[in-house]
């Protein structure tokens, strides 16, 4: 019976065995280790069967030997029809309803007590690049329409000061502030109450702007005040971070023991060490609309460096609204299904994990 790839179902299970083996093992596989597979599809089929549609998959061009006395492996292709087959079909293998417990109950307790955006991201990365032994990625949003909803400035020292700006979106930054002149503890909360009384539900440019405003037109005592709250916003909030998403990268050292040679392993961790290539890379592959997990292979398509690697990602929503995007780059072995469940679990949580923290 023919497939949709244009092999046959016989031709299907041997080529998923192969995959799901080398997945496993990294090393070519040959007909005997597929004949030795004991699944229920495969049983009955000789080493001599196997060999022939294994030589009609290669000139299909979806196996590949790699050396003259090797087993095969897959090609790219092959990876692609095999994802196909995961997220398609009659039984869909893909949902993330069918993430193991385990890895749910691993993914939920790596978030009690973690409250924030930036921090449920930044969590994320490490969750993601532990479960998959790729790298984990998480990209917030750009936060140039996000709207204030508190700030608190604390004295750490003199002229060094703590300031902590709350968004509607969750999202929680805090910075060490080095000021040019010492503020009072009265000074600063009189500014951090100007702040929350008068810009409460204002974007972060809005208020940089009526900031300067207020500035041009007050000639007085409340000058004083006005130059404080706008030295201490400039520098809680500065210009640079409305234009650039926050990055989160971790488990860059799992690629070190992939089978690249070392310029292609230079160039590809100075890529994921580029934290606006990463950016660029996920906007050009992941709509903040799409609704499921998307696995692209062509990456080298917008980057070349990242030939080889492959990545799997979704947008991490909250309220209904893309918070930005969180997924996992690695090799063309990595464990696609449990990979794809985990990145679309997370995203379908992350409204939860973000909201109530104390639940997770």
């Amino acid at each position: 019976m023919a497939q949709a790839w244009g092999i046959t179902t016989r031709q299907r299970v041997i080529l998923t065995a192969i995959i799901e083996s080398y997945i496993e093992t990294g090393e070519p596989v040959g007909s005997g280790t597929i004949a030795r597979l004991q699944s229920r599809e495969a049983s009955g089929m000789s080493p001599a069967t196997i060999r022939n549609e294994m030589a009609e998959l290669a000139d299909a061009g979806l196996l590949e030997q790699p050396h003259t006395s090797a087993g095969r492996v897959p090609t790219a292709q092959a990876f692609r029809m095999y994802v196909e087959q995961l997220s398609g079909g009659a039984h869909p293998r893909i949902d993330a309803k069918r993430l193991p417990a385990r890895s749910r109950h691993q993914i939920d307790s790596s978030f009690v007590g973690v409250a924030g955006t930036q921090a449920v991201l930044e969590r994320t990365s490490h969750v993601l690049a532990t479960l998959s032994s790729g790298v984990g990625v998480a990209i917030a949003a750009a936060t140039e329409g996000d709207l204030l909803e508190h700030v608190h400035f604390s004295r750490l020292a003199p002229s060094s000061i703590l300031a902590v700006v709350v968004t509607r979106s969750g999202m929680v930054r805090d910075r060490v502030l080095t000021l040019d002149r010492d503020l009072t503890l009265v000074e600063l909360t009189t500014a951090g109450n100007f702040l929350n009384e008068n810009f409460r539900g204002w974007s972060v440019e809005q208020v940089r702007s009526e900031l300067a405003k207020l500035v041009e037109r007050e000639r007085s005592e409340y000058q004083r005040l006005l130059n404080s709250v706008q030295q201490l916003w400039g520098k809680a909030v500065p210009v640079s971070d409305t234009a650039i998403p926050s990055v989160y990268v971790e488990g860059v050292a799992n690629l070190v023991g992939s089978n690249l040679d070392g310029e292609r392993l230079r160039e590809m961790l100075a890529a994921l060490e580029a934290k606006q290539r990463l950016v660029d890379l996920l906007n050009a592959y992941i709509d903040a609309h799409q609704q499921s997990v998307r696995v692209v292979f062509d990456l080298e398509e917008q980057a070349p460096e990242m030939a080889g690697l492959v990545l799997i990602a979704a947008p991490a929503r909250m309220a209904g609204e893309s918070r930005g995007t969180i997924g996992v780059i690695g090799t063309k072995r990595m464990d696609y299904e449990n990979t794809m469940n985990a990145v679309s679990y997370l995203s379908r949580v992350f409204d939860r994990i973000v909201s109530h923290p104390n639940e997770s």
